[in-house]
């Protein structure tokens, strides 16, 4: 006799996203030769029918009782970072963590999860543009901004858009193992495991200038040489103070030290090249002021999760 599929409860909430929706709901609805991997129910508070951003309204299958019993309740986004989840959600995922079932907030939808405070003391993911909001809001959670998807003790949060199919795949994995897992993606005409993680999308820009004048004229200076070495005596001398005063203007000016803000303009330059030119990864190095092709490439791997050439072959614009 063939095992009874496990249950989705996929949540539906005011003015929710038709794609963070979407995902979910493609994933879990995918069948084998056998049968449907997943018994997908779509529930919603009240079984009331919820429209989405903009003309699309779903009739749920009922209401969050369905949710009691489910193997996997996942929470597809949310709809308003202020908003806090109405007590009988809070309900359902607080019982559903319980009990033992798989408890999932796709991008934002880490939120509710975090109003619900399932997450405190635990590592959690969410969309990288709602970092400082979510610290904010949820000082104890221990939010990892480079992870595509996180899961500690059953929940499983991730990043943005398409991480949300790399969390999905995940759980199919988890029930079904790899192979399944691959003749899904396979279907999805996406890739079964994605390497990497968000910070390789972080838009992490560094000021063009200061509020000091002459910091101004040294950053730009630097910007056109970043292919020497420099020093801070030198620099001091450059700007005609001494090392302790330039040391503390050129950190007050970019809260930065000398060091972490050529890295980061070195790395920023590297990027650029690596995107809109086919130079060698050891010319690129080079030209940004790196040393060896060796810290180069330590350094990107240890901003970005990603080596130079994965960025080049993710990002290239000479494709």
């Amino acid at each position: 006799m063939q095992k009874k599929p496990p249950v989705v409860a996929l949540i539906l909430y005011a003015s929710f996203s038709p794609f963070h929706f979407s995902v979910p709901y493609l994933v879990f609805s995918a069948a084998q030769p056998e049968g449907p991997l997943f018994d997908l129910r779509i529930v919603s508070s009240g079984a009331d029918s919820l429209s989405a951003e903009r003309a699309l309204t779903v009739h749920p299958d009922g209401g969050l009782e369905l949710a009691e019993t489910a193997d996997i309740l996942v929470v597809p986004g949310w709809h308003d970072l202020d908003a806090r989840p109405g007590d009988d959600l809070v309900g359902v995922l607080t019982r559903a963590h319980a009990r033992g079932a798989h408890v999932v907030g796709l991008c934002y939808g880490a939120y509710p999860l975090a109003y619900a405070g399932l997450l405190d003391g635990k590592r959690a993911s969410t969309h990288w543009m709602a970092e400082q909001d979510f610290c904010r809001r949820f000082p104890r959670v221990k939010l990892d901004m480079n992870a595509l998807y996180v899961e500690e003790d059953k929940l499983i949060t991730s990043a943005g858009t398409g991480a949300g199919l790399d969390c999905c795949l995940y759980l199919v994995r988890e029930y079904y193992g790899a192979r399944v897992a691959n003749k899904v993606a396979r279907t999805m005409v996406i890739p079964p495991h994605r390497e990497g993680g968000q910070a390789q999308f972080i838009e992490q820009p560094v000021a063009a200038s200061t509020q000091d004048a002459q910091l101004n004229i040294l950053l730009d200076y630097l910007r056109n040489n970043l292919d020497r070495a420099h020093s801070i005596d030198d620099l001091a001398e450059r700007t005609a103070m001494s090392r302790r005063t330039f040391t503390r203007h050129f950190s007050k000016a970019t809260g930065m030290t000398l060091v972490d803000w050529l890295v980061n303009e070195r790395l920023h330059r590297t990027r650029e090249l690596l995107e809109t030119t086919s130079l060698s990864i050891d010319r690129i190095a080079g030209m940004a002021g790196f040393q060896t092709p060796t810290s180069f490439r330590q350094h990107f791997k240890k901003r970005f999760q990603v080596s130079p050439r994965d960025w080049r072959k993710t990002f290239s614009a000479m494709k």
